[in-house]
């Protein structure tokens, strides 16, 4: 069974190669896509250096359509192209660690997807500040009011998926920008999908900045209506 790990970058040079270690030498055999798009710090360009040496790594360099929503859809289609049974999605920046994966695959097992948790028991941020956690919080009552999700972290980026259940939703991906992640929640919904949620600790990113800012994820509220009337 071939499991992809599939990480979109954005200007991650300073943490793309321990990421790619990690995933690496996390204790099983993966395969990891990184998916960028023509970052001018030359994240891309590490990646290359890697996979040359490395045939577990694989990079996908986007040049046209930039965005973190197209990025996640192409390395999704991407890593279902290189004949993936599991599909993993996590962030470039390292506040997901790879040690999760292992249990993941056991969770697995008995659903569709399995969502890398905040809030449930054993689970914790460790990278939010007040405000951000006071938003996420109010992100999450939204998603399940309007919604009717039951997933206590919907807004995690940490997931995987049996290429059975991506299938069924990813050639309808539509967001071109880190929205995609409650998009993927709708599908989900929708396609009624079996979901379970597995406890990690949502860690500091290693360098540099979030590029999600407390404005833009008030703004993805509102896109949250349309799909309600998606239903």
């Amino acid at each position: 069974m071939k499991t992809v790990v599939m990480i979109p970058t954005y200007n991650e040079a300073y943490n793309i190669k321990k990421i790619i270690n990690d995933v690496l030498n996390c204790g099983i055999d993966l395969n990891v896509l990184i998916v960028d798009d023509m970052s001018p710090d030359g994240t891309y360009k590490i990646v290359e250096d890697i996979a040359k040496q490395n045939s577990k790594v694989h990079l996908l360099l986007r040049k046209e359509k930039k965005g973190r929503g197209y990025a996640g859809k192409d390395g999704f289609i991407k890593a279902l192209d290189m004949k993936a049974d599991f599909i993993v999605e996590m962030d470039g920046d390292g506040s997901h660690h790879p040690k999760y994966i292992q249990e993941f695959l056991k969770v697995i097992k008995d659903c569709d997807v399995v969502i890398g948790s905040r809030y449930i028991d054993n689970g914790k941020d460790e990278q939010r500040t007040l405000l951000r956690r006071l938003i996420s919080k109010l992100s999450r009552l939204y998603l399940s009011t309007i919604l009717g999700v039951t997933i206590k972290d919907p807004t995690s980026g940490y997931r995987m998926y049996k290429k059975e259940a991506l299938q069924k939703f990813v050639s309808k991906l539509k967001a071109n920008d880190p929205f995609i992640v409650t998009e993927v929640i709708y599908h989900i919904k929708k396609n009624k999908l079996k979901v379970k949620e597995s406890p990690i600790v949502f860690l500091k990113r290693f360098a540099g900045e979030s590029k999600l800012k407390p404005a833009t994820l008030i703004k993805y509220l509102f896109k949250v209506l349309k799909l309600k009337m998606s239903f």
